[in-house]
């Protein structure tokens, strides 16, 4: 049986080996989001607004030590 501490350490690595596969989940799913939102009943102007923020968004990465700590304290309760 691992400790938790061995339990973090995995946890964290398995989110340092998925971080680049977010991103591009991420970024692949840019056309989704525009075309989704395209379908609803909003005006010229607020979709393109929408659009311009998704084109313009950058994906932020998880904290993996922010994991960390927080999968600690969520198991210690």
């Amino acid at each position: 049986m691992l400790t938790k501490a061995e339990m973090i350490s995995k946890g964290q690595k398995a989110l340092e080996r998925a971080l680049p596969r977010m991103k591009a989940n991420y970024d692949d799913a840019k056309p989704s989001m525009k075309t989704s939102y395209g379908a609803l009943p909003f005006g010229p102007r607020t979709k393109a607004a929408y659009n311009s923020g998704v084109d313009a968004a950058t994906y932020r990465l998880p904290d993996v030590a922010k994991w960390g700590r927080n999968w600690d304290r969520g198991v210690s309760r």
